[in-house]
């Protein structure tokens, strides 16, 4: 039930064990507007009277204030945005210049959608005055995931907004879930050092896999709203990533039946493509033996980017323990994965 299938970006989700992979601104200087008083012709001597009516004629100027002087590439800031290095920022101005034509053609059905704000992620993208910090880190998302390419960002955006609405994702959230099926799947508990929400995924909290997966799409459903209920947890000024951990404990080979692969691919494909740039570090943990070997055949796959963020844990609070406490302080980490928290 991971989802992560190879990708060629950072943005994608990792293999799942057990199941078929979820395949500057510039500042202006004052410049003199005055002339000084006129120079006195060869033999004329300059009376005290004339040098004083030139002086009054021709006053200096004020110093101009550069805080005054209006500035069209002044950027909204926040601690997120500080980081964009100039190739972003570059590359940011050109995809947020699209965003009217980006909206009118997510949504051609609805005249105004080009100057219509939309709200996403608890972001609301005005694509006709668009300079907004909180904007700006939503918008590199989808810029990161394509390589700092604006069209190829454009496309993923519009389909990204069109899939939300046809998905129905407020809808998704709004839906009750039946507790007795989808409660102990997914938990959120704690923060990591960098203040980063953390995920769990338990794979194995739940052994009626009809119940869970007899209905692919409710169970779609389902995910894609514990990912928008965690994703409410980011600022998208100091935060705008998850750490997710995924536990396999219980799960054994009969946990891969046809409904669980297909919710796991199609799962796969809806986080990569429509969910960019979320995850800061997965970890695969409690993951039975007989399993690992998945990981391992989709490796050559994912880039070095997404390998870089995955990691394979064993089980055992010292094994747990010696990969999560490094980035998860032991007072946010349950105790069942090495920490000292009562958890979940």
């Amino acid at each position: 039930m991971s989802e992560i299938p190879p990708s060629r970006t950072a943005t994608a989700e990792a293999p799942v064990p057990g199941v078929a992979p979820e395949v500057v601104t510039t500042s202006l200087e004052p410049t003199a507007t005055s002339q000084g008083p006129v120079a006195p012709q060869p033999g004329a001597t300059p009376s005290v009277a004339s040098q004083a009516s030139e002086s009054a004629a021709a006053p200096t100027p004020a110093p101009t204030s550069l805080a005054t002087v209006p500035n069209d590439d002044v950027e909204p800031q926040n601690p997120l945005t500080e980081k964009f290095i100039p190739a972003e920022w570059t590359a940011l101005k050109e995809f947020r210049s699209k965003l009217p034509e980006t909206f009118s053609e997510a949504f051609p059905d609805k005249p105004d959608a080009g100057t219509t704000p939309y709200n996403m992620w608890g972001v609301r993208i005005d694509p006709v005055n668009p300079k907004d910090a909180r904007v700006s880190v939503v918008l590199m998302k989808f810029l990161r995931a394509r390589n700092l390419n604006p069209a190829e960002a454009k496309e993923m955006l519009i389909s990204t907004l069109r899939w939300r609405q046809s998905f129905n994702v407020e809808g998704a959230m709004e839906e009750k879930f039946p507790d007795e099926v989808f409660g102990k799947l997914g938990k959120v508990y704690g923060k990591d050092k960098q203040g980063r929400p953390v995920t769990y995924n338990l794979y194995g909290a739940n052994k009626d896999l009809d119940a869970v997966f007899g209905d692919v799409q409710r169970f779609l459903r389902w995910r894609v709203a514990f990912m928008e209920e965690s994703i409410v947890l980011l600022d998208f000024e100091t935060v705008d990533q998850l750490v997710q951990i995924h536990d396999y404990e219980g799960v054994s080979m009969s946990s891969r039946t046809e409904n669980s692969k297909n919710a796991a691919s199609e799962a796969s494909s809806i986080f990569q493509s429509h969910y960019p740039e979320f995850l800061s570090r997965k970890f695969f943990v409690n993951v039975p033996s007989f399993l690992t070997w998945i990981f391992w055949l989709f490796k050559p796959f994912l880039s070095a980017a997404t390998l870089a963020k995955m990691s394979v844990v064993g089980s055992g609070h010292r094994a747990l323990g010696s990969a999560l406490l490094p980035i998860i302080d032991r007072h946010e980490l349950p105790k069942q994965y090495g920490g000292v928290a009562e958890g979940f």
